[in-house]
């Protein structure tokens, strides 16, 4: 009995580009339709703490962003050894280990800013925009797609946050970036125009305001309905 051999053909599927459509929207959908403060309600306590000013409003930014992004790549690569029953205690270990990087480098670089931070940076940690993208994404999927997830969320927190302190300074200091901007419109005017700041802006209830409105606005843009 002869035997025939069967050539077969293996017909390899493409890979996925590195930003495919599906990839692009990790990134997109924070920004805009999925915000993790606006639409999410997440990470609202250092919205309101530490936006008085630009400057450590930027360097928090960062620090969400590093945290977020390289949890979610640590936790992704380690998601097949990681028992369920203890998975938050590893994930809350991660965290904790990046926040207390970021603490020590503000420490040793930028102490000035550091102390102006303070706790807000060690309150990382309990951060549910970070602990909601490890256990809703990072569990579950590849490392690459856990690093864009990250940064999505991290910039969807970080141009809010941002914008929120660039309106608290502007209208509560008249600065941007500790640059006088009202005292400039002055001299440009010859004195004509003399505007004065407002006292509210630098106290919580100008965060609430000014964050109230940019949920508002987004939210009424996106025709986003709470359920």
């Amino acid at each position: 009995m002869s035997t025939e051999t069967l050539e077969q053909t293996i017909v390899k599927e493409p890979s996925e580009p590195l930003l495919s459509k599906r990839r692009k929207k990790f990134i997109t959908d924070p920004l805009n339709d999925d915000n993790p403060i606006t639409i999410q309600v997440l990470g609202i306590c250092s919205a309101l703490a530490v936006t008085v000013k630009m400057e450590p409003t930027l360097v928090m930014s960062v620090a969400v962003v590093f945290v977020v992004v390289f949890s979610n790549l640590i936790i992704s690569l380690m998601r097949d050894l990681i028992p369920g029953r203890v998975r938050i205690i590893v994930q809350l270990a991660v965290i904790a280990t990046l926040v207390t990087l970021v603490s020590e480098v503000l420490k040793a670089y930028l102490f000035d800013m550091y102390k102006v931070l303070g706790a807000f940076v060690g309150l990382i940690i309990t951060n549910c925009i970070v602990m909601g993208r490890l256990e809703a994404f990072a569990m579950a999927n590849k490392a690459y797609d856990s690093v864009l997830d990250g940064l999505g969320s991290g910039f969807g927190y970080a141009w809010i946050i941002l914008t929120v302190a660039f309106f608290r300074e502007l209208f509560g200091s008249g600065t941007v970036f500790d640059v006088p901007v009202y005292a400039t419109i002055s001299d440009w005017t010859g004195g004509l125009v003399n505007i004065q700041t407002n006292g509210l802006m630098v106290d919580s209830i100008g965060a609430f305001m000014v964050l109230g409105i940019l949920i508002w606005i987004q939210r009424t843009k996106n025709g986003y309905v709470e359920h």
